[in-house]
């Protein structure tokens, strides 16, 4: 999936001459928490988000340094910040030329980029223009899309157990040596040992997500490599898909 399956293509804009105030009646109307900055000829400079507005002096929240961190922080750094909890224009508090996307983005760039650089949405352009935006509401909305429109594919028990041992082996972090898979009608049972508490309740999930999976059941023991001890896992009826 790209950017443009799942982006807003409606996309509230703010100038940056207007007036902060301006800027918060905007999002609380319409309920979002951030705004694409363009200038008159629909040109994006900027992003102003609802923590822009965090630290203000109306409210009291105005960062407030010690003298020597004063001094260490410096006078460029200390007036930037008076000028953000200060500041009466949205050019004055919103962040400068924000990372953004073009429409052919993949949906993994974008969330390395909300990873890497801590936002919640990313402008997407076309020559500089605001075409649309994605945010974290976007993406929880395709992968719903997604989910949905994934039916259990059919299949007999030995080509669900021989899709459970590929997937086991494509993944790192699985004892693939230590592990069995059984089936019967559907249901996975694993059986074998594991060295790491969260090794179990990742092949749980791994099991539950193959097609064709009606449910599961662990019989893993784990081995707590420093005192050799092995705690094995109740008799449990199988938990069955979601959904």
């Amino acid at each position: 999936m790209k950017a443009r399956d799942v982006m807003t293509s409606r996309v509230l804009t703010i100038q940056p001459e207007a007036s902060i105030e301006e800027a918060i009646r905007l999002m609380l109307d319409n309920r979002i928490s951030g705004l694409p900055v363009v200038d008159a000829g629909g040109v994006l400079v900027g992003i102003v988000t609802e923590g822009d507005f965090l630290r203000r002096a109306e409210t009291g929240t105005a960062r407030k340094r010690p003298r020597w961190l004063e001094f260490l922080v410096g006078p460029q750094n200390l007036a930037t910040d008076y000028v953000r909890s200060h500041g009466r224009r949205v050019e004055e508090v919103m962040t400068r030329s924000p990372v953004t996307v073009d429409e052919e983005a993949g949906l993994d760039a974008i969330v390395s980029i909300m990873e890497r650089k801590r936002v919640k949405r990313v402008p997407v352009v076309r020559d500089r223009q605001v075409v649309g935006i994605v945010s974290r509401s976007n993406l929880l909305h395709a992968l719903a899309s997604v989910s949905r429109d994934l039916p259990d594919a059919p299949a007999g028990d030995a080509e669900i157990r021989t899709r459970v041992m590929a997937e086991i082996a494509r993944q790192p972090w699985a004892p693939v040596a230590l592990v069995d898979v059984v089936v019967k009608d559907g249901i996975v049972e694993l059986w074998g040992s594991i060295t790491e508490s969260k090794q179990g309740e990742g092949l749980k999930v791994l099991a539950e997500n193959t097609p064709g999976v009606k449910g599961v059941v662990s019989h893993l023991a784990w081995i707590e490599p420093m005192s050799g001890l092995v705690i094995s896992e109740p008799d449990m009826p199988p938990t069955r898909k979601a959904g």
